[in-house]
């Protein structure tokens, strides 16, 4: 039988999963890891749940836990040796009349923000979930004014990436 807080922590993990995967998606390079990613996120925030005092939304909270968890997984994996995919040198046959332009420019975006360090990588997500420089401090446990020139900086650095 599920326990009062159980029941209250699935609750909310499945009403903000996205954030998972919006995390899962900046951080992992295929569906495997995105998965592996999802699970470990998920342990986290199981194990933090009982320290969650409710200063912040659910939804705060659980974008710092995951983003730490993520953070700190990328961390170690570049301390490992790193194979190619079977993915990318398989054979793929491309359907003729599908336009990816869409599809290749938001993989270019992916990219360019992929070579962002840890902190601005947050930043830009964050940014982008349409979270104001507060919401983004308070998550990151940086300053708001830290946010906003990081935030700018960051703009520049992928503008410049992306139209070169």
């Amino acid at each position: 039988m599920k326990s009062d807080s159980e029941h209250n922590f699935v609750e909310l993990l499945q009403k903000h999963q996205n954030i998972v995967h919006k995390i899962c998606r900046i951080y992992s390079d295929n569906e495997h890891a995105h998965k592996d990613l999802f699970q470990e996120i998920s342990i986290q925030l199981w194990k933090a749940f009982p320290k969650f005092r409710g200063d912040s939304k659910f939804s705060t909270w659980m974008y710092r836990v995951g983003l730490n968890t993520a953070i700190t997984l990328y961390r170690k994996s570049l301390r490992t040796i790193k194979s190619q995919p079977i993915e990318s040198v398989a054979y793929k046959l491309a359907y003729q009349d599908y336009d990816d332009t869409k599809d290749q420019q938001l993989k270019m975006i992916y990219t360019a923000v992929k070579k962002l360090n840890d902190i601005d990588k947050g930043i830009v997500f964050l940014y982008l979930e349409n979270k104001n420089y507060k919401e983004i401090s308070d998550t990151l446990g940086i300053s708001e004014v830290n946010a906003r020139v990081r935030m700018n900086r960051i703009k520049t650095k992928l503008k410049t990436q992306l139209n070169a």
